[in-house]
């Protein structure tokens, strides 16, 4: 296999680059930023920009880049764009200033928005020019340019500047560019849209004639630009040399009509265009499809394309079409061709009789078609309206070969889309894995089209939805795989050895040499189909590696997937490898295949099954693993190998590889993708639109929903009746009692509903209800049932003050529909979520709610407070990895859940026992759950009927209190409560007194009845699938294992009502939408009756190895984020705890009115000021450090070794103060930065008692959804800005501190950046050299005022001289201790002494003189002489 071209990595220039640029020159004299006296606007700069710094380079994304970063556009460009200064140099400026923005995948049309006059004018200039000669004022490789301009236009809808233009190009009138015969045709098929038709042409009679061209002009546009394509792709010749220019136009005009097919407002209309011009059969036939490298991306997207314009949807209805209609429309074409011939093509007779299944092959086709001559072939399609009727006497003008292909491609018989995607094997092979069309390297720019599909918007269908979710995770998956394999396969040096074999020079710990490799099984085929259903194989390897690998070797287990791989080396033995030569080439990569593990072989050759068994032990080293492979992948190798004589793959391994088992689950989620589409996706009506991107983005919003409930029990929500009040502004709150003492919580209120879907009440006048009436809220407090008299019957009760806007979250998530919560960082989202889950459990104990998180962490820190509020603990349940790192002693997991109900059974037996003890009852009525059941049918309840009729027949009209505990006959049982357990003040509390031990004995009955069935099911295995369908009404998974489970529970019966879905902006799309599935449709309907999505699409996205996944494909993208681009109302929280206001200012310009809690304001840890420190947060410049900024010793693997110092002496100066470590979190931007100060914090202080080590040293990107109360933050880059570009990594960076934050970066990098302008203009507001207070300990009095004003010593520092005053000898003399280090008694005084003394033994000369002279002037203040003395002693 040939070796892929290694792509080029682009450099980004350095600020002293940019400084000397020509571009930076004029920026600085034009539209800089920073600069306040500007020149005025002259077109020549623009054209002088454009000739000698884009065209002149060939527009070189690096002048790109820099003139975009300089903000070109924003500040000039449209700024100053008019239609009378507006030229081609200006039209091309804009265009590549807007791609730049899109390739940086940065806000792209927020200035447009700002200045939309012009825009129009400015579109139609763009159409005009795509549609230009080639060989005119604009070259080919500028129209390609422009054909990328408008792909980012029509991938743009949701912005309604550019939906307003781009509408006029694919509406209905674009039909006028279809040939006639094919128009009529078309209009016959929809009647309706004869009428549409008819309409047009009026309105066209009313336009005056130079509107009336302008319209036909823009609604030919598109037929007239694949005409112009044609042209294009015509001249391409077939071996000679061929400029890329044309190559590259035609791969973008391809992209370009992939996202017009692959989105329903582009392709209703402009299906019709594509097929009537033949641009498919134009493509094929091309010299450019049959050059092997220059064509080989071209064919790629063309495969696509062709996908795209026959898909399987109603091009005007937008409805799915089943395999039926698709075989239906199938039938009609074939059948129509049939009587044409037969009526007026006599030598079609054969073919007009025979029966379609006997005809519809591409070879029968050709057989029919291919000896009739081009004239009679043109007179068979223009018959079918596919081409003008051909007039008499004269010959066509179309070669046969285009007018056969034009009517075979049409004709033959399709293999459907789900019988494509059940013959693709699921593991990548080598042809895919080094594919750079397909998956690109790290080093993908962006430049380049690709044949992947992307992510956008709106999808097709639930099956488009799904296999492009399918196609992108698989292939994100390669990526992944292709890093092991290049790791692991490289670390084993495979070489040649004398006599032409491989021999391995090293080893690595995740792949193994094969021994021995053998197919034992290749189970027949199902009835119809063509693939074995399975195929087993034995791979056999020797273990002669260390104990601990050797474990991980014998520890697959079943399901794991591994790799076989052949190579064949051509290196001889000790050739050096180079990781920045193609991997292929120099390994001599043959062949990968995937494979699934069954189980390790024992003695007898039997597979050793995991169980609680222990595992026998094998003698020796050899080990053999029982492996499936994929039947799909066999059957095309061995289809391969008989056919075309090529060798047998499954001869050739030698070597496995294995790899982790987190990063390995890629398979389990492919098949449950694929097995999603094999069948009927059922998801709610109320989503379905909403989730392919169509219709009302509000119909799912519960004010809108049919079944709003009109009055919800908010349980523990308020915490009073004022509380309430102020959580409803605007709205009027009657409360059902007058009296103050009465108006307490819990509250239930009942709101104003709307009738109808979405449509307001309305009065007899038909006028809509605004009235008082439907803003008034009417509340009534109720009671909550006396529990018993044990003080854990007490519920738990939230402490919260929820905000208006929290209730208002709350209230959404609690009405049926789509809630989507935006909770910016400290707002409480987690808090809210769990009442929304507590208020639901309350209101509606017989439904269900799963619990999805994107990690462990977070899902526990979730179930960690559920636990904390009114959640009966049986009802709850934690599925997957992670449940042991839950910080409490119970165990939620499923077989924890079986151990609890066990053990509570046996607690809830003995209280029966005690009880049936109590009333003096003989037998053993506490045996088993069922007897239980017995004895208080006719025990229990009985008496407590006996109870309750006396006391009504006492005959008195005032009822007795004494009389309600004497006749009361549970007192013995009782006798362990508080007591007394009847207060005797009246009959009313005594009653509900008595009401409530009723109640406590009664649940604990109930409870087991629920547990009978523990004690019927035998296995822990079937007792926790009993749980889990039956018994938990809270189920918590994360949305990986929901991908891996899905099938698993399905086939349960899993059943849920309700998904509340945290952390939902960084869950891939496919892991979002998956969880709305783990269970079977109930007659044909979803029993999904809400959806919760709380998350942050302001915050990072989903994570995204590949570049050119995550930016072309947009594959980070997640489904809340898509969502919220549609228009789906969201519930903004608007008020955050957690950082000093100062600190949230930072960020939350990014978000809508975001504010802070009043304890922000007036706890004392927010007013206090950071001890030692002038500022509560500042932005310290960094310049070169020993003549270098920043530094990458590997690619992508970035460092800042000036940073890196600066920060980890801050944090020791910070611990010497007296700031606890655990307190202080460093973060930085990249790995590499991570790696290079955990390496200085072991070199200077991780070992020393006296500073420690930080809470975590960790990525931006890790610490997401963490925080702490100081953040020393390295942004590391001195060359560009890097990803924090990404204005959501900057929300994350800024808001992870609550009281200080402490940013290390070259700031004449940062402060220029467009993107980064609302956060660096308020970090560059203050110095840019550190301020500290070196004499102030930690903790201080001192107030955080705006006045800064002290009587403390103030230092100025820069990285040199703070570096010598965080040294420990420097804070001798500034410590507390020292001041009596001549008493023998002062322990920690002595401790210090000893620990310092180490330190100063092995520092230099220099410090020791230092720090004499440091005890010299600070010796009158602080130091007896005696102390004085002694450490000059041990300095020297």
């Amino acid at each position: 296999m040939a070796a892929p071209a290694q792509p080029k990595k682009i450099v980004a220039p350095t600020v002293s680059q940019i400084n000397a640029e020509f571009v930076t020159q004029l920026a600085c004299k034009y539209w800089a930023p920073h600069i306040k006296k500007k020149s005025p606007f002259d077109i020549k700069v623009i054209e002088e920009i454009y000739e000698k710094e884009i065209v002149k380079s060939r527009f070189a994304i690096r002048k790109i880049m820099l003139l975009e970063f300089s903000q070109y556009l924003e500040n000039y460009l449209w700024m100053n764009y008019s239609p009378e200064v507006s030229s081609k140099a200006y039209l091309m400026s804009i265009c590549c200033m807007v791609n730049e923005k899109f390739r940086e995948n940065v806000p792209a049309w927020e200035t447009f928005k700002k200045k939309p006059d012009h825009f129009p004018f400015f579109f139609k200039c763009i159409l005009k020019a795509a549609l230009a000669e080639t060989d005119g004022e604009f070259s080919l490789h500028e129209q390609t340019v422009l054909l990328l301009f408008l792909d980012h236009c029509f991938n743009s809808l949701e912005v309604d500047l550019i939906r307003s233009q781009v509408q006029q190009l694919i509406s209905l009138p674009m039909w006028m560019g279809l040939q006639p015969a094919r128009l009529e045709l078309e209009l016959k098929k929809t009647p309706k849209l004869r009428k549409f038709w008819n309409l047009i042409k009026k309105n066209d009679e009313k336009m005056d004639p130079e509107a009336r061209e302008q319209a036909y002009q823009e609604r030919r546009f598109l037929s007239q630009l694949i005409q112009k394509f044609i042209s294009v792709l015509k001249s391409i010749p077939l071996s000679e040399p061929v400029t890329m220019d044309k190559v590259h136009y035609c791969e973008r005009f391809i992209e370009l009509m992939i996202d017009l097919e692959a989105l329903l407002p582009t392709r209703r209309w402009f299906n019709t265009i594509l097929d009537d011009s033949h641009l498919l059969v134009h493509c094929y036939l091309s010299s450019l499809v049959h050059r092997e490298e220059d064509g080989h991306l071209f064919s790629q997207l063309l495969d696509m394309l062709k996908f795209y314009t026959g898909f399987e949807i109603n091009d005007q209805t937008g409805n799915a079409l089943t395999e039926n209609e698709m075989t239906t429309i199938h039938y009609d074409r074939i059948t129509s061709l049939q009587r044409a011939a037969f009526a007026h093509f006599p030598e079609l007779y054969d073919f007009a009789l025979s029966n379609v299944a006997e005809v519809d092959a591409r070879d029968s086709l050709v057989k029919f078609f291919g000896p009739l001559c081009s004239n009679t072939l043109h007179q068979v399609a223009s018959y079918l309206c596919l081409l003008p009727t051909l007039p008499k006497n004269e010959d066509t003008t179309f070669d046969k070969e285009f007018l056969l292909e034009l009517l075979v491609s049409r004709h033959e018989r399709r293999i459907s889309q789900i019988q494509q995607l059940n013959q693709m094997p699921l593991y990548p092979t080598e042809k895919i894995i080094w594919d750079e069309n397909i998956v690109p390297t790290e080093y993908y720019s962006g430049e380049g089209c690709l044949a992947l599909p992307k992510l956008n918007l709106q999808f097709l269908t639930l099956h488009d939805y799904l296999l492009r979710n399918f196609n992108l995770f698989r292939l994100e998956s390669t990526y992944e795989i292709r890093q092991d394999i290049e790791d692991s396969v490289s670390r084993m040096k495979p070489w040649q050895s004398e006599y032409g074999g491989v021999v391995f020079g090293g080893w690595a710990r995740m792949a193994q040499p094969i021994v021995a490799f053998t197919v034992v099984e290749v189970a027949k085929p199902n009835i119809g189909e063509n693939w074995p259903t399975r195929v087993r194989a034995d791979v056999t390897i020797n273990l002669n590696v260390r104990d601990h690998i050797k474990d991980e070797w014998e520890g697959l287990r079943k399901h794991d997937v591994c790799f076989l791989i052949t190579v064949r080396p051509t290196k001889p033995y000790g050739t050096k490898f180079d990781r920045r030569r193609p991997f292929i080439e120099q390994v001599g990569l043959v062949y990968v295949r995937g494979c699934e593990i069954q189980g390790m072989l024992d003695d007898k050759g039997r597979v050793i099954e995991d169980g609680p068994e222990p595992r026998p032990n094998l003698r020796g080293e050899s080990r053999t693993f029982r492996v499936f492979l994929d039947p799909n992948q066999y059957q095309q190798d061995m289809t391969n190998t008989i056919q075309n004589g090529a060798e047998d793959v499954y001869d050739t391994f030698n070597v496995i590889m294995r790899r982790k088992p987190k990063e390995n689950n890629f398979k389990a989620v492919l098949e449950t993708i694929r097995n999603l589409m094999n069948t009927d996706c059922v998801v709610p009506d109320w989503l379905h639109d909403i989730i392919l991107g169509y219709g009302d983005p509000s119909s799912a919003h519960y004010s809108k929903m049919p079944n709003q409930i009109a009055t919800l029990d908010f349980n523990d929500t308020f915490l009073s009746i004022e509380h309430l009040k102020a959580s409803f502004p605007g709205h009027n709150v009657k409360v059902t009692v007058n009296d103050p003492a009465l108006q307490i919580p819990p509250f239930r209120i009942t709101f104003p509903v709307r009738s109808g879907k979405g449509k307001k009440r309305k009065d007899a006048d038909g006028e809509e209800d605004d009235t008082e009436e439907a803003k008034t809220l009417i509340v009534e407090p109720h009671v909550i049932p006396n529990r018993g008299p044990y003080p854990y019957n007490q519920p738990k009760r939230n402490t919260i003050q929820f905000t208006h806007t929290q209730i208002e979250a709350i209230r959404a998530g609690m009405q049926p529909g789509l809630t989507m919560v935006v909770g910016p960082p400290g707002t409480g989202k987690t808090d809210v979520a769990v009442q929304i889950i507590s208020n639901i459990y309350h209101n509606f104990p017989e439904q269900r709610t799963l619990i999805v998180t994107h990690s462990n962490q977070a899902l526990n820190q979730l179930f960690e407070k559920i636990m904390a509020l009114d959640i009966d603990e049986r009802h709850l349940l934690r599925l997957g990895h992670g449940e042991e790192e839950l910080e409490t002693e119970k165990d939620f997991s499923r077989y924890g859940r079986v151990n609890y109900v066990l053990a509570r059974r046996i607690e809830l037996l003995e209280e029966v026992k005690r009880l049936q003890k109590s009333l003096g009852v003989p037998g053993d009525a506490s045996y088993t759950c069922e007897t239980a059941g017995y004895f208080f049918l006719y025990q229990v309840m009985s008496r407590w009927e006996e109870y309750m009729s006396r006391l009504k027949n006492t005959g008195s009209t005032c009822p007795d209190a004494a009389e309600v505990a004497t006749l009361f006959p549970f007192q013995e049982y009782f006798a362990n409560a508080p007591q007394p357990i009847f207060k005797g003040r009246s009959y009313e509390e005594d009653m509900e007194i008595a009401e409530g031990c009723f109640r406590h004995i009664k649940k604990i009955f109930t409870q087991l009845e629920e547990f009978r069935a523990s004690e019927l099911l035998r296995s822990g295995l079937d007792r926790s699938k009993y749980l889990l369908v039956k018994e938990a009404k809270i189920i918590a998974m994360t949305c990986t294992h929901a991908a891996l489970k899905r099938h698993d529970l399905v086939k349960l019966g899993f059943k849920y009502d309700n998904i509340l879905m945290e952390e939902a902006a960084q869950i891939l799309e496919i892991e979002t939408f998956i969880p709305l599935l783990l269970q079977n449709p109930q007659d044909g309907f979803s029993r999904l009756k809400r959806w919760i999505m709380i998350g942050d699409h302001h915050q990072l996205p989903p994570v995204i190895k590949n570049m050119a996944f995550q930016k072309y494909s947009n594959m980070e993208q997640s489904l809340f984020t898509r969502f919220v681009r549609v228009g789906v109302p969201t519930v903004d929280l608007d008020a955050q705890g957690r950082a000093r206001a100062s600190l949230c200012n930072l960020y939350n310009w990014r978000y809508k009115n975001l504010g802070n809690l009043p304890h922000v304001q007036l706890l004392p840890e927010f007013s206090t000021a950071n001890a030692g420190l002038l500022y509560d947060f500042q932005l310290i410049n960094v310049e070169d450090f020993q003549g270098v900024g920043e530094s990458e010793p590997n690619p992508y693997f970035y460092q800042n070794l000036g940073e890196a110092e600066y920060v980890v002496a801050l944090f020791m100066y910070m611990c010497l103060l007296g700031y606890p470590a655990d307190k202080i979190s460093i973060l930085t931007t990249y790995n590499g930065q991570k790696h290079l100060i955990r390496d200085i914090i072991n070199r200077r202080c991780g070992n020393n008692p006296l500073i420690g080590r930080p809470n975590k040293v960790t990525t931006v990107d890790r610490f997401q959804g963490q925080q702490n109360d100081y953040i020393l933050l390295s942004l590391v880059r001195t060359r560009a800005v890097g990803h924090l570009r990404d204005v959501r990594r900057l929300v994350v960076a800024m808001s992870r501190a609550r009281l200080g934050l402490y940013i290390f970066a070259r700031v004449s990098l940062f402060q220029n950046c467009f993107e980064l302008t609302p956060a660096f203009s308020q970090l560059t507001a203050r110095p840019l050299h550190l301020h500290i207070i070196p004499t102030e300990p930690f903790p201080t009095s001192r107030k955080a005022l705006p006045s800064l004003t002290l009587l403390l010593p103030l230092l100025s520092c820069d990285f040199v001289f703070f570096q010598w005053k965080t040294s420990p000898l420097y804070f001798f003399h500034l410590m507390k201790c020292p001041r009596d280090l001549g008493n023998p008694n002062n322990k920690q005084a002595n401790s210090f002494i000893n620990m310092l003394s180490k330190a100063v033994f092995h520092s230099s000369k220099t410090n020791k003189i230092n720090l004499m002279c440091l005890f010299y002037g600070g010796g009158v203040n602080y130091f007896s002489l005696k102390t004085f003395l002694f450490a000059c002693l041990f300095c020297f």
